[in-house]
């Protein structure tokens, strides 16, 4: 390596450095003029209303409040009211049931909705138009009959001619 090499580096590296300080005024300068200078504190100020919006005028102290009962004010859950035994027994019609499979609905007196029934939660074979009385747990993926007994109480479903 020649003498003449090294010294022109050095002076590339340094015309760089010049430049990229001078860029860096520059960029200096141009955030100064553009700055907001003398700024009042009232300008900066932000409020929040009663509904929870961020806004630039403070609220207004002449202004009725509504009261709050603090005893009204209930902190975690909700106590859990025990169920009596005989409101979980439910009563409905078989609406389907594939044997083969070990699966049917049923569908409730009261609700009027289908409630899914597995073969593991019958006390006794069903099919179906079968009146059934079942008890409702929740199951894997909503609510699922267990418990199920034919001779619940309701009107079976009479066979279409």
């Amino acid at each position: 390596m020649s003498r003449g090499q090294g010294s022109f580096g050095k002076r590339e590296n340094e015309k760089k450095r010049a430049s990229k300080q001078k860029q860096k005024e520059e960029r200096k300068q141009e955030r100064q003029a553009g700055a907001k200078k003398g700024q009042s504190l009232e300008d900066m100020m932000a409020y929040v209303d009663e509904f929870g919006n961020i806004t630039n005028t403070p609220p207004d102290p002449n202004r009725k409040r509504e009261e709050i009962d603090v005893n009204s004010i209930r902190l975690g859950a909700a106590p859990v009211e025990e169920e009596n035994p005989e409101d979980k027994l439910r009563t409905g019609v078989v609406s389907f049931f594939n044997e083969s499979k070990g699966f049917g609905f049923i569908k409730d007196k009261k609700t009027q909705e289908s409630i899914f029934v597995h073969a593991s939660g019958l006390v006794n074979p069903i099919k179906e138009g079968d009146a059934v009385t079942f008890e409702i747990e929740n199951g894997h993926k909503g609510p699922q009959a267990v418990s199920v007994r034919t001779g619940g109480g309701a009107q079976p479903a009479q066979p279409t001619a």
